[in-house]
C-alpha cells in the first residue's frame, strides 16, 4: 500500500535563516551585558530544535511504515498508510534541547575559586540543578509509557493512572525542597477557615492528579488533524505570557486605565518562572515544526506520545513552577472535555474504540454514535441529562431495550450545534475555544482573583 507523501521541507533557504538567527541568540550573552543570558540560549536551542523537528519527521516517516508504526487516516477517502506514533521524534528532539542547555543556567558549577584555580563545589547550585534534571527524568519517563501506549494499545481505563509514575520525581522534589502544600481561602471565607489552609498530604495527591489530568486531558481531546498539536501549542504560548509578567520588562504598556509591566512577584518567583520558560520555548518550538507535518492533511499521527510528553511537561512547571491552579485555568476546555468523557470512559455509556467523528459522502464531518443495547436505569438516567443539557444527540426507544448516543467529547459537540463542517474548520473552532478560554484565564487569574484573594494568590 502506498505511503501518503510527505511536505517537502527546502532546507537551504530553512538553514540560511534559522543557523545564523541561533547564532545570533547565542553570541548576544558574549558581546553584551544582557539580564538573563540563559534565556537567549534557550532561543537558540529552540531554534534548532524547531529546524531538526522539521526536517526529521519526514525522513523517518517511511521507517516507521516499513515497521509496522502506520495507520489509515479515519476521516478521508485515501486509504494510503500515515507514519503513527511520530511525536516521538518531536519528544526525543526536545529532550536533546532541554540535554544540550543544562550548562547555560547552571553555569556556576564551572566557576573557578581564585584562592585555589580549581572548580568549587560549594559554588554549584545543587538545588535548582536537582530540579532540573528531575524534571527532565519526569519527561523521559512519561515519553518512553506513551511509545508504550502507542506499541501495546492500552485501553482507556488504564491508562489513565499510568502518568502518576511520571509524576514520583517531581513529588519528591518538591517535597525536598519544602514546597508549599496551603492554599488561600477567598476572603470572604478567611475569617472562617484563616488566611491559610495546610493540606499536608493531600496536596501531594492533587500535584499527583494534576500530572494524571494534563496527561490524559490531551490525548483525550484528539481524533482529527493537527488538533493535539494545536493544543500543546496554544497553552505552551500562554504559559510562556505568564512567565514573562513575572520577568522585569524595560518597557511598561498602558492600555486605558490598566498597565502591563513585568516582574509580578518577587526573586523566588521569578527565579521559578525563569525555570518555566526552559522548559515551555523549547515545547512550543518543537510543536510549531510538528505541526507543519501534522496539519490538515495530515502527513503524519502524533500516536499517544506526544500527548505524553507535552502534557508531562505542563506539568512540570505547574508544579514545580509553584503554578499549578494557574496552570489550570489554561486547562478549561480540556477540563470540559474531561467532564463531559467520564460517562463513557468509566463505563456507564459504552465507548468505541474511536470517538472520532463520522466522514461523510461530501467530505464533512458528523458526530459519531453509540450504541447502547438494554441500557441500564443508570445510563438512561445519564443520557437524559446529557439531552437536557443538549450536549449530545440521544435516541431511547420506547421500550428502553436499546438507545444511540453521539459520543461525548467537544468534537462532536461542536459538530451537534454547527451541523456537518469540514475537518479544517472543525480544528480552527477546536482552536479557537482554546484561545478563547486562555484569554478568560488571564482575565480569572489578574482581574477577577483580585476581588476574593489578597496579594498572595497562587
Amino acid at each position: 500500500m502506498a505511503i501518503v507523501k510527505a511536505r517537502r521541507v527546502s532546507l537551504a533557504p530553512l538553514l540560511s535563516v534559522t543557523v545564523p538567527l541561533a547564532l545570533s541568540l547565542a553570541w548576544q550573552p558574549l558581546v553584551r551585558n544582557v539580564k538573563f543570558p540563559q534565556i537567549y540560549a534557550s532561543l537558540a536551542f529552540s531554534v534548532l530544535a524547531f529546524v531538526a523537528t522539521l526536517v526529521l519527521i519526514p525522513r523517518f516517516g517511511p521507517a516507521f511504515v516499513k515497521v509496522g508504526l502506520k495507520g489509515r487516516d479515519l476521516l478521508k477517502k485515501s486509504t494510503d498508510d500515515v507514519p503513527e506514533c511520530m511525536g516521538i521524534v518531536a519528544a526525543l528532539v526536545y529532550l536533546c534541547a532541554l540535554i544540550l542547555f543544562i550548562p547555560f543556567p547552571f553555569r556556576a558549577a564551572f566557576v573557578v575559586d581564585p584562592l585555589t584555580s580549581q572548580v568549587n563545589p560549594e559554588y554549584a547550585p545543587h538545588r535548582q540543578l536537582a530540579v532540573y534534571l528531575a524534571a527532565l527524568l519526569s519527561l523521559l519517563i512519561a515519553t518512553v509509557l506513551g511509545l508504550l501506549d502507542d506499541l501495546f494499545d492500552i485501553r482507556w481505563r488504564h491508562k489513565l493512572p499510568i502518568p502518576l509514575v511520571a509524576s514520583v520525581p517531581l513529588l519528591l522534589v518538591y517535597h525536598a525542597e519544602q514546597g508549599n502544600t496551603h492554599v488561600v481561602p477567598p476572603k470572604p471565607l478567611q475569617q472562617l477557615l484563616g488566611t491559610y489552609i495546610d493540606l499536608g498530604p493531600l496536596y501531594y495527591g492533587y500535584m499527583a492528579l494534576l500530572s494524571t489530568f494534563t496527561t490524559n486531558s490531551i490525548n483525550i481531546l484528539a481524533g482529527i488533524n493537527g488538533v493535539e498539536v494545536a493544543q500543546t501549542i496554544v497553552i505552551s504560548l500562554s504559559i510562556i505570557l505568564n512567565d514573562l509578567l513575572f520577568l522585569p520588562w524595560p518597557f511598561t504598556l498602558h492600555l486605558g486605565r490598566f498597565e502591563i509591566s513585568g516582574f509580578f512577584g518577587m526573586a523566588m518567583a521569578q527565579e521559578r518562572h525563569l525555570f518555566s520558560l526552559y522548559f515551555m520555548v523549547p515545547l512550543l518550538a518543537v510543536s510549531l515544526g510538528f505541526a507543519y507535518h501534522n496539519k490538515y492533511p495530515a502527513r503524519v499521527f502524533p500516536g499517544d506520545t506526544l500527548c505524553y510528553f507535552s502534557g508531562m511537561a505542563f506539568a512540570v512547571v505547574g508544579i514545580l513552577g509553584h503554578f499549578s491552579k494557574t496552570l489550570l485555568l489554561f486547562f478549561m476546555p480540556q477540563a470540559f472535555n474531561f467532564i463531559l468523557s467520564a460517562p463513557q470512559l468509566f463505563g456507564i455509556i459504552p465507548c468505541p474504540r474511536h470517538r472520532v467523528p463520522k466522514l461523510r459522502a461530501d467530505g464533512k464531518l458528523d458526530p459519531s454514535i453509540a450504541e447502547i443495547p438494554n441500557p441500564s436505569v443508570l445510563t438512561i438516567v445519564c443520557l437524559r441529562l446529557l439531552k437536557f443539557l443538549g450536549l449530545a444527540k440521544v435516541k431511547i426507544a420506547r421500550d428502553r431495550n436499546y438507545a444511540e448516543i453521539s459520543n461525548l467529547t467537544i468534537l462532536n459537540v461542536i459538530l451537534t450545534k454547527t451541523g456537518p463542517i469540514k475537518e479544517s474548520t472543525l480544528t480552527r473552532y477546536v482552536i479557537g475555544i482554546q484561545l478563547l478560554s486562555s484569554v478568560v484565564a488571564f482575565a480569572v487569574r489578574y482581574g477577577f482573583a483580585s476581588l476574593v484573594y489578597d496579594s498572595d494568590r497562587r
